[in-house]
């Protein structure tokens, strides 16, 4: 036994008032009126009887309250001896990422998990947590068996990819939370895709000791790797767009011969033959897409032959529909820009436009609701009507792309953008500008977003690195001057002059290129990153990009940020894979974006009110069922085989002792002593009173 605050007992000396108050106070005679004292003997009285303790009842009473309060004051506690680990949490982490759907891999992993509960000592309090795409906390440190149990036995099997730099991530966190040595029991496949870029993100605090369970067994697996498939369809009879080109991998397998089906709304269409090499990779193309009208749920499947038949399918969506309208307004005296622009979106690969050019001074009567989108090429003036009719179009969910060109020079009024241009940035008397600064992350920028493909792949990786090269070969001779503090800046000049521009008004979007889409003011038409460009700008702004294939655990965006400031905006509507809405109520007229966290087709109507059919599959990544070097997982953890040494510098578990404070048992004893001595202190005056 100890005190937390031993300073405290110096309150022991206040003992000594029920003494006084008992024994030592002078006792004093009151004197009595006699009329004669001469008739008696002097003599000497004893006070021995004064000296006696009397109620000796109370005078314990009083001597405990004045003890209790001085220990409780004092903080006393006990020091119990641990049993084993219950000094430390016990952290309890299952891998429910989608690779673990392989065999029995995420049942096993279950099973060893609650095994590994059900040992622990009765005192020692446990988490549960579960890794997907994030780190779930399921349980608080609690030491209930049966809610640790329920909390084991709820985890369901995800479609997301396991990051080992996240759990090390969540642990770390969890240690300046709790200030205690944590075990960490991770019941994981352990892929070696799993693993981040930097060995060094994976580590651990000191105080963490890690068990590894590993589940399963490293087996040959045949996938779906890439889909490559247009995701609007005009025409099926067209070669060039009317064609699905699939990928089938191999992880550790034998040649093989594997047959692959092409599926369209529940119904298998073609089927082929492909010869698959030894762990390598093979192309099977399907071609005419042939797809009735609307929006349809297609997918690729081959043959199940392995362990792990839940990657044998990747779906994606198809929207036939006729070629959208596209309105091309430009200057009378501008020829140019109508036929590059054309000709490139004629071009395009992933969708069907026809574009209609017209000068601006003859668009008052135009209709802008009638196009997917609309492009303003050098036109700054603009008819009244019809630019309140494009400024209301927009706010309804309307998209525009405003090319500056040399009509924006002398402080002109940019038309639904906003603002003004400042000076004009001339460079051809210096030669040339370049692009210095590039975001890669906007959807017109990247050639990656939206798509369902295979990170894993080299030519995929390189893909955005060789559209930023492209974008740093072109070259500018006019840009106007811009200042949007309120627009997103997609791309700069080496002189932080913004080149591309993004303002959301309403549910829209408007894109300005402060420079023309002519070969007189730059050489951008005439350069390879021009189709691209205009492709990707064509299908963002149309909205057909939101129709395809994407990766579990993705984000779509379901209103612009600018709408969700202004009035109440209209509600969204999400149809999962479960045929069961997605959102709340609540959810549904706030949310400004939705994660895709299960594979298999969403169905949504956006605030603007478009549709949309996104297929949704697992990353590809999971299929890959190598595990992580035995040196690295060595080097990370231990098997439950061997004993894993506590990382801190606490004295050894068997040996620990926890101190538990008894400051609330002292409260109540004084509580009772206090009760006690009022009691018996009534009853003793009430009896001098009666003496007396």
């Amino acid at each position: 036994m100890g005190f937390f605050s031993p300073w405290f007992l110096v309150g022991l000396v206040g003992i000594g008032l029920p003494v006084y108050v008992h024994l030592l106070r002078r006792h004093t005679t009151p004197p009595q009126p006699f009329s004669s004292l001469m008739f008696f003997e002097r003599g000497t009285q004893s006070s021995t009887r004064h000296r006696r303790l009397r109620y000796l009842l109370l005078f314990s009473l009083r001597a405990a309250l004045l003890l209790l309060l001085v220990l409780a004051f004092a903080n006393p506690f006990i020091r119990r001896a641990g049993a084993g680990a219950s000094g430390k949490l016990l952290l309890v982490v299952v891998d429910d990422s989608f690779s673990m759907k392989a065999g029995s891999r995420f049942a096993d992993a279950k099973q060893a998990a609650l095994q590994v509960l059900a040992s622990r000592p009765r005192s020692q309090r446990a988490e549960v947590m579960a890794l997907g795409g994030r780190l779930a906390v399921l349980i608080q440190p609690i030491q209930d068996a049966g809610a640790l149990r329920s909390a084991v036995e709820s985890i369901p099997p995800g479609d997301s990819r396991a990051n080992l730099g996240e759990l090390a991530h969540g642990v770390r966190a969890l240690v300046e939370s709790v200030r205690m040595p944590i075990e960490l029991h991770l019941f994981s496949d352990m892929q070696k895709t799993g693993m981040p870029a930097n060995f060094a993100d994976m580590e651990l605090p000191a105080n963490v000791s890690v068990v590894l369970h590993p589940a399963g067994k490293v087996v040959p697996n045949w996938t779906v790797e890439s889909i490559n498939a247009p995701a609007q369809l005009a025409d099926p009879k067209d070669p060039k767009k009317s064609r699905v080109q699939a990928v089938i991998a191999g992880y550790g397998t034998p040649a093989a011969s594997r047959t692959v089906s092409l599926v369209v709304n529940g119904n298998t269409i073609a089927t082929r033959k492909v010869e698959v090499p030894a762990d390598g990779r093979a192309t099977v193309e399907f071609q005419p897409l042939d797809v009735p009208f609307g929006l349809n749920r297609c997918a690729i499947k081959i043959d199940s032959a392995d362990g792990f038949p839940a990657d044998d399918i990747s779906v994606f969506a198809v929207k036939r529909a006729d070629p959208e309208r596209v309105l091309f307004v430009h200057q009378a005296s501008d020829s140019r820009s109508p036929v590059y622009f054309g000709a490139a979106l004629a071009a395009a690969s992933q969708a069907s436009f026809t574009l209609q050019s017209i000068d601006s001074e003859k668009s008052t009567d135009i209709d802008p609701s009638k196009y997917a989108f609309v492009v303003l090429s050098d036109a700054m003036a603009l008819p009244s009507i019809f630019e309140n009719a494009l400024l209301q179009y927009v706010r309804g969910g309307g998209s525009v792309l405003i090319a500056a060109g040399t009509s924006a020079a002398h402080r002109a009024r940019i038309p639904i953008f906003g603002g003004y241009s400042s000076d004009a940035h001339s460079y051809s008397r210096d030669g040339y500008a370049v692009v210095g600064e590039t975001d890669l992350t906007h959807p017109v920028m990247n050639e990656t977003t939206g798509k369902d493909v295979a990170s894993n792949d080299p030519a995929t990786n390189a893909m955005t690195a060789k559209d930023a090269a492209g974008w740093s070969d072109l070259k500018f001779y006019y840009v106007a001057g811009v200042d949007a503090p309120q627009a997103r800046v997609i791309a700069r000049l080496t002189d932080r002059t913004p080149l591309l521009m993004e303002k959301q008004i309403g549910e829209g979007h408007v894109l300005l290129l402060a420079s023309g889409l002519d070969d007189l003011t730059n050489d951008f038409p005439v350069r390879p990153a021009f189709v691209p460009f205009i492709d990707r700008t064509a299908r963002y702004l149309s909205g057909s990009d939101r129709i395809g294939s994407r990766l579990v655990d993705s984000f779509v965006p379901l209103r612009t940020a600018a709408a969700q400031a202004g009035s109440p905006a209209a509600g969204v509507e999400i149809i999962g894979p479960d045929g069961h809405r997605a959102l709340s109520l609540t959810e549904a007229a706030s949310a400004q974006s939705f994660q895709l966290a299960r594979a298999g087709f969403y169905q949504i109507r956006f605030a603007n009110g478009k549709n949309a059919l996104i297929g949704v599959n697992p990353d590809r990544r999971e299929s890959n069922l190598e595990p992580i070097p035995d040196d690295l997982q060595q080097l990370w953890g231990k098997s439950p085989a061997e004993p894993a040494p506590t990382r801190s510098a606490t004295p050894d578990s068997s040996q620990e002792k926890n101190s538990h404070s008894i400051w609330w048992y002292v409260m109540l004893l004084v509580l009772v002593a206090a009760v006690a001595e009022s009691i018996v202190a009534s009853r003793y005056l009430g009896t001098q009173r009666e003496e007396a």
